[in-house]
């Protein structure tokens, strides 16, 4: 075997070793029906890891060069009088109309999401499958930290953030740290998973009617609710964003008794205004809104990942209480996310869409 890897080069390992066995395989080393030296071998005389040849093998599986057999190995089923191989049309089932779409102008562009996955196999290698500590992955924590103080101006610690697998699984643990006894107000209409997750979880909810600027002032007034669940920006579905006046007397609501808002700012990212939608979080004197937000409208809702960020006042109690759940989102995919912020394409895609919705705006 004369496969080489040179460290030096920017091309990582992975495609380098990729590009020398298809090279092999298309000018006929590898016949059809050979078997490819196994992932050990391969990784003991090139001195990379097995992981690295396993990406390796992988590519050249997807683009239909070889096929693995169980417990048997890799074996090269690309024919190089036919130019191709015929694959099954079973596998293309999985990019049915009803699971795949074209990629839009407001959708995270696939390329980059791709070229940054890559990034991070190749920088972390077998670091991807380590676990994830309870309240999320340090790294995507303090991206989130960074990236809500210097655009939504939310001051926050890192053991106030923590990470989970969409919204539908926050709520539940927010349930769990606030309590079943307590009375839940919800904006009438809201998002049909908000009312089904409290409704499953036994606790009592209340609707409260919305008007054209947000939550009516006299339903907010009779209401018998010690914790309001809200959308400010945008809420689904009926598309009403609270007023300036409408957030105070959320507040204001909330300084009486032992009374929390639970502050849910899905997609406010893409406001067309020039300045950043302000959070109650911010604004609240009593330390008790929960923030909440996922990536499921920014980056893609397939990734299932959300994160809220507790007051100061529940953190601890949340981490000695709820301390001991495991984080529901795999490692890989938090560091995805941590680079995508870190390196700005998280905010470049945000400002596009933005800047596309204000020209859109302005040509009507």
């Amino acid at each position: 075997m004369k496969y080489i890897i040179d460290e030096k080069s920017a091309t990582p390992a992975y495609l380098q070793l990729y590009n020398q066995i298809r090279k092999d395989i298309t000018d006929g080393v590898y016949a059809v029906g050979s078997k490819l030296p196994s992932k050990r071998t391969v990784a003991t005389e090139t001195g990379v890891s097995t992981i690295t040849v396993e990406h390796a093998y992988d590519l050249l599986r997807d683009e239909g060069y070889i096929e693995p057999k169980e417990r048997s190995g890799y074996f090269v089923v690309f024919c190089a009088d036919d130019g191709f191989v015929p694959v099954p049309q079973t596998s293309f089932d999985v990019f049915s109309s009803s699971c795949h779409n074209v990629e839009n102008d407001d959708e995270f562009p696939f390329s980059v999401l791709a070229k940054t996955m890559r990034k991070v196999i190749g920088m972390m290698g077998e670091g991807i499958l380590v676990r994830s500590p309870n309240l999320g992955c340090m790294e995507l924590r303090k991206a989130i930290q960074i990236y809500l103080a210097q655009s939504r101006g939310i001051v926050a610690d890192i053991d106030q953030i923590v990470i989970g697998s969409g919204s539908e699984y926050l709520y539940n643990l927010i349930i769990d740290l606030l309590g079943r006894n307590l009375v839940y107000g919800i904006e009438d209409p809201s998002y049909k998973k908000i009312e089904q997750v409290y409704s499953l979880s036994k606790v009592k909810i209340q609707k409260l009617s919305l008007s054209k600027n947000g939550i009516e002032s006299s339903a907010l007034r009779k209401s018998s609710a010690d914790v309001l669940h809200i959308s400010p920006y945008r809420s689904y579905p009926s598309g009403v964003t609270a007023s300036a006046s409408k957030r105070h007397e959320y507040l204001k609501w909330a300084e009486k008794g032992e009374r929390y808002i639970i502050e849910d700012d899905f997609e406010s990212e893409f406001s067309v205004s020039r300045k950043s939608e302000e959070t109650l979080f911010c604004h609240s004197s009593k330390d008790n809104v929960i923030y909440m937000n996922t990536f499921s409208k920014t980056v893609s809702s397939s990734l299932r990942v959300g994160y809220m960020v507790l007051p100061k006042r529940l953190a601890k109690e949340f981490g000695e209480r709820l301390g001991f759940y495991s984080c529901t989102v795999p490692t890989y995919i938090q560091i995805v996310l941590a680079e995508l912020i870190a390196n700005g394409d998280f905010e470049r895609h945000i400002n596009r869409v933005r800047r596309k919705k204000r020209k859109q705006l302005t040509q009507k």
